[in-house]
């Protein structure tokens, strides 16, 4: 077998705790990595974990990629592939080497489970929570007692802001043993002629893109960032910082409802003075109201009111996520039956509630590290782009709803960034705050207006 790889991936055959690929599309990132893992586990006993932030099926993973190069490099006659798994050769008392695949997001318990993972490969990692982070790196903790040699953490990503978790904790702040790599497509001898095109076409039509894409440069905003003003304003005013827990106040919570997607709450509390207080953030998956009434009574605080969205009154939970005895039963109901003090955030629309979120954004000061992770979806909340219309014809797709004018009217995306921002706009719509008011009413006047005027 002979495998080739550009002189900048040498550190892949080097020993080190961290090994960080960074840049733009076409550097071969995620190409060299598959291939030096494959070409490792035929070497060595391997347990390889690859892992994305969210991976829902098999077909948003790696594996397919590693079926590609396994017959590239020849390496067929090594390993078996299979559904869910993919194995190398068998190594005695070690083992066989195999990769295996998983998500990060909410997904602990599995996680800390896996035991003896010689390397953990995260893919797209530019989108990997702190929390997620925090709950993978202490579990990668393998050593062999013959050799000495020890687990590795393989990063590789495209980078989206500079205050993502990934980019702070692995480019700015670097922990000891990283080995820091950043390349593009320059760096790849055998780059196709068609994305060299495509490459020297977005550099001359739109530069700003072209260095992000294609050169790997971080940038201020994402493209359509519905919080970006805001967000920007709260870092120049410091209102992202240590933000305390007043114990003489209560804390109210906001939620979003996802049980088979994520369920997320924020943590608040509304000073006199005007001051709004977001002092913690909590999201999961999978878990029942039992499970988050728990985890709030753990984090210690003072409860005011639990404000839920309009569909917590008729959504009836079934199976093992209700609980024993509660099943047939409303998220209101089960609540209520848990002793909270809950209402019910008004029924609007998603712009109204948008505009009412950027009315109060001003008053907002966020814990910077206990609302990491809701300060993540904010900034990674992204408006649809518009695709066009059809007269006459109601459809919704890709984020866009076009009007039976034919009049594309575009929303927010739907994914994991929503979740949180949607518990923000909860928050928005319901928190009673003197002097901002007048100025919300307002903005949820002008947005009520102007939706009715386009579904005139």
């Amino acid at each position: 077998m002979i495998a080739e790889f550009p002189e900048i991936f040498q550190c892949l055959f080097e020993p080190h705790r961290y090994k960080v690929l960074k840049g733009g599309r076409g550097g071969m990132k995620s190409y060299s990595v598959a291939d030096a893992l494959l070409i490792d586990g035929v070497r060595q006993f391997e347990r390889i974990l690859c892992a994305r932030e969210n991976m829902n099926s098999l077909a948003e993973s790696v594996h397919h990629l590693l079926e590609t190069r396994i017959h590239a490099l020849g390496l067929a006659g090594h390993y078996t592939i299979l559904k869910s798994t993919i194995l190398g050769p068998d190594w005695g008392e070690d083992g066989r080497t195999e990769f295996i695949f998983a998500g990060l997001r909410h997904n602990v318990a599995n996680i800390k489970s896996l035991e003896g993972v010689t390397k953990l490969w995260v893919e797209e990692a530019q989108s990997v929570s702190k929390a997620s982070w925090d709950t993978v790196i202490p579990t990668i903790r393998w050593e062999c007692k013959r050799t000495g040699r020890k687990s590795e953490i393989w990063v590789t990503f495209n980078p989206d802001l500079t205050t993502d978790d990934t980019y702070k904790r692995f480019v700015l702040n670097s922990p000891p043993d990283t080995v820091l790599v950043h390349t593009d497509y320059r760096d790849n001898p055998w780059l196709p002629e068609v994305l060299r095109i495509e490459a020297a076409y977005l550099k001359e039509s739109n530069p700003d893109d072209y260095d992000h894409i294609w050169l790997g440069q971080c940038i201020s905003a994402l493209k359509g960032a519905i919080y970006a003003a805001e967000i920007k304003a709260a870092e120049a005013q410091g209102r992202i910082t240590s933000v305390p827990y007043d114990r003489t106040r209560p804390v109210d919570t906001y939620w979003d409802l996802g049980f088979g997607d994520l369920n997320s709450i924020w943590f608040a509390q509304a000073l006199p003075s005007g001051q709004i207080r977001l002092i913690d953030y909590l999201e999961d998956r999978g878990k029942t109201i039992a499970d988050y009434v728990v985890a709030l009574q753990h984090k210690g605080y003072v409860y005011g009111t639990d404000w839920v969205p309009h569909d917590a009154t008729d959504t009836i939970i079934h199976g093992k996520l209700a609980g024993a005895g509660n099943r047939d039963k409303s998220i209101e109901m089960l609540l209520r039956a848990a002793g909270r003090k809950v209402r019910i955030a008004p029924k609007m629309h998603v712009m109204t509630g948008i505009n009412a979120a950027r009315t109060i954004f001003p008053q907002c000061w966020f814990d910077e590290v206990k609302c990491a992770d809701g300060l993540q979806s904010l900034r990674h909340y992204q408006m649809g782009e518009d695709q066009g219309a059809t007269p006459d014809v109601i459809v919704r797709k890709s984020g866009v709803v076009l009007s039976a004018e034919g009049i594309a009217k575009r929303e927010p995306l739907h994914n994991w960034a929503s979740h949180g921002s949607d518990a923000f706009r909860t928050m928005a719509v319901t928190i009673k705050q003197p002097g901002i008011e007048r100025e919300k009413k307002a903005a949820v006047q002008q947005a009520e207006r102007s939706e009715h005027s386009w579904m005139a």
